[in-house]
C-alpha cells in the first residue's frame, strides 16, 4: 500500500510540473522516477485521485479536478456536455467524443444526493437515479452545468 501512495504522489507531482497529455507520457515519466506500472493501474490511480483531462490552448492535459477551481472547472465540463436527456427511468448525458469518462467523474464527485451511479461510454453517460421521482431534479441540475 505504501508503494501505491508513493506512486500516486509522484503522479500528482508530475502533472503539476508539466503538461501531460496522455497516459503513455505519464507512464514514461513514472518509469523515469523508478515506478514501473501498467496502463491499467495508472488508469485506476487517475480515477481514484480525481485526475481528468482538460482542454487547454495547447491541447488536452491532465489536471486534478480540485486544482481547476469549482466554478471554472464546472464551466470546462459544461463545454464538454452536448445535451442532457431523460425518460421515465434514467438520465443520459451526451458528451464530446472521448470525454464521457471525465464528465462522469465530475458528476460522481458532485456527490448528488439523488444520483446512485454513473456509467460512462465514449460519448454518453447513463446516470442512475435513486428514484424515478427525482429524474427531473437530476436533469435540471445537470443542465445547469451544461448551459452555464
Amino acid at each position: 500500500m505504501a508503494r501505491k501512495k508513493e506512486r500516486q504522489f509522484a503522479i500528482k507531482q508530475i502533472i503539476q510540473e508539466e503538461d501531460i497529455a496522455n497516459q503513455e507520457t505519464l507512464l514514461k515519466r513514472l518509469k523515469e522516477r523508478g515506478f514501473k506500472t501498467t496502463q491499467a493501474t495508472l488508469s485506476r490511480d487517475l480515477h481514484d485521485m480525481g485526475i481528468v483531462r482538460v482542454p487547454t490552448a495547447n491541447g488536452y492535459r491532465y489536471a486534478i479536478a480540485e486544482e481547476e477551481g469549482g466554478h471554472s472547472f464546472s464551466r470546462v465540463v459544461g463545454m464538454e456536455i452536448l445535451g442532457v436527456y431523460a425518460n421515465e427511468s434514467a438520465v443520459v448525458v451526451r458528451t464530446i467524443t472521448g470525454r464521457a469518462k471525465g464528465v462522469a467523474l465530475f458528476i460522481d464527485q458532485m456527490k448528488h444526493k439523488n444520483i446512485l451511479a454513473t456509467v460512462a461510454g465514449d460519448n454518453a453517460i447513463l446516470v442512475v437515479p435513486d428514484s424515478v421521482k427525482n429524474i427531473p431534479i437530476i436533469k435540471q441540475d445537470l443542465e445547469k452545468i451544461a448551459y452555464e
